[in-house]
């Protein structure tokens, strides 16, 4: 494959191409969903095929081809994205180039105890099966469950006309219980438990992970949520839970710091580096393959789709902006270092800056003490999606919480919304916790560009807040 993809590029370059790269992919994602009682999905897809990024005179342009046994068809793809780039290159007005790189030939081959992609698709079952029985025997008034097993695997393969080659496989697994029980006046309340990341399945295995700690969460939280109140209107201290503030990392701040947004000055924090944004607490880290506080990343991302090896992004640190997720063409335009941060859903997307795994670094204090700090307000945990703009103005709806008064939690909280900006919110940070915990997965991911889902991995400690607003009914 890398003789023939050379070949296509030397081609582009005779004709005049300033950069050529070409990305296959061949991915395999799998898919084993069971609702009620009844397998509804169980299938198996193939996504493989070639994309090739090619820049003329400051213009850059991308195309593919599924029809990797016809060298035509491959070379054709080259050619048109070619066609493109020299017919566009007089009109754009931000010019995109890239400066020439020393070559990197390397093949990974991932180090993982009991591959999910060579198991066989029962002991995959197994775990939904077990999952489901647990929740059954821990949930109350159940009106519906949801088991989910998802896992990606394949093979990623890189080369350009600075000579690099690539090749590395691509890997994750993800389980998942969501379990929806009705009030005895017929309200539906809803609680989810799941881990996910680049393991094998013996992460399943692992305390806390295990199927039948997934499904007794989820049941035991649902029924938590029967007698749940509904959380209060208005502005009050919190304490938000580790996966929560793993997204506020990821939607609220990491999206502002893309370098596509920067060059184009679509962010508010376009022009802001070395200025102060957040309290002293604040240090939030982008990476691809590191471990960090005895964890290592969720997400084994080791090079980004321009060949461009991972690295580790300081984008703010003690408060202070330090840096933006870039591409090789944005890197560039900002005359900054290259972050690794490129990269596409599959073959047929051009890459376009995306974080990897994004969190805020954690504190010292126990959950305990947290909760001491915060005294009274929201105890705020997960969450279940939400809205985000491009000015850092966020809605998200945790999955459930707890209010708490003088530091002890007195019962349960439903329709938990947190809604603000993520600029105000980084300086309303108090207090951060020593534990410190990271997740990403199959199912879900980030959406960008009309590239979604992307895997991506995301987290950090518990975060106490001095104030956040929060929606819901009269308490």
């Amino acid at each position: 494959m890398f003789d023939e993809l050379q070949r296509i590029i030397e081609k582009g370059e005779s004709l005049g191409a300033d950069y050529i790269d070409a990305r296959y992919d061949e991915l395999l994602p799998r898919t084993i969903i069971k609702e009620n009682g009844r397998i509804t999905q169980l299938k198996t897809m193939n996504r493989t095929g070639v994309g090739f990024n090619v820049y003329y005179n400051g213009a850059s342009a991308y195309a593919f081809s599924a029809d990797i046994s016809n060298p035509k068809a491959l070379e054709q793809a080259a050619l048109d994205a070619l066609g493109i780039a020299k017919a566009t290159s007089n009109k754009v007005i931000v010019k995109s180039e890239i400066d020439p790189r020393s070559p990197v030939k390397i093949s990974l081959e991932p180090k993982i105890r009991d591959p999910a992609w060579l198991a066989e698709p029962e002991r995959k079952l197994d775990l939904i099966n077990r999952m489901e029985s647990t929740a059954k025997d821990h949930g109350k008034d159940i009106n519906s469950l949801l088991l989910m097993y998802g896992e990606l695997s394949g093979k990623k393969i890189f080369t350009n006309s600075d000579g690099t080659e690539i090749k590395w496989s691509p890997y994750i697994s993800d389980l998942r219980c969501i379990v929806v029980s009705k009030t005895p006046e017929g309200d539906l309340v809803r609680a989810s438990d799941g881990c996910g990341g680049s393991y094998g399945l013996e992460y399943y295995k692992r305390d806390g992970s295990t199927p039948e700690d997934l499904g007794r969460n989820a049941a035991l939280w649902a029924k938590e949520q029967l007698k749940a109140k509904s959380a209060p209107p208005g502005e009050f201290r919190a304490l938000c839970e580790n996966t929560l503030v793993g997204v506020l990392a990821h939607e609220s701040f990491g999206h502002l710091t893309e370098a596509d947004f920067i060059v184009t000055k679509g962010s508010p924090i376009h022009d802001k580096v070395g200025e102060k944004l957040g309290s002293d607490l604040v240090t939030i880290i982008d990476e691809g393959v590191s471990e960090f506080n005895g964890k290592s990343t969720p997400l084994y991302l080791p090079y980004d789709d321009e060949g461009v090896k991972t690295t580790r992004t300081v984008l703010m640190e003690d408060g202070i902006l330090k840096n933006f997720l870039t591409s090789r063409s944005t890197s560039k335009l900002l005359n900054t270092e290259y972050s690794g941060n490129a990269r596409a859903i599959n073959f047929a997307f051009p890459p376009i800056p995306r974080m990897k795994n994004t969190y805020f670094t954690p504190g010292d204090m126990t959950e305990e003490e947290a909760l001491e700090q915060l005294g009274t307000g929201i105890y705020a945990i997960r969450t279940s999606g939400g809205q985000v703009e491009g000015s850092g103005d966020f809605l998200f709806k945790a999955v459930r919480g707890y209010w708490v008064e003088n530091g002890e939690k007195k019962y349960p909280l439903k329709d938990v919304s947190l809604t603000g900006n993520i600029l105000d919110l980084l300086t309303k940070i108090e207090g951060a916790t020593k534990d410190f915990e990271l997740s990403s997965g199959y199912f879900g991911g980030c959406g960008k560009g009309g590239q979604f889902p992307l895997p991506v991995g995301d987290g950090g400690p518990k975060l106490v807040f001095e104030k956040v607003r929060f929606g819901g009914e009269s308490k």
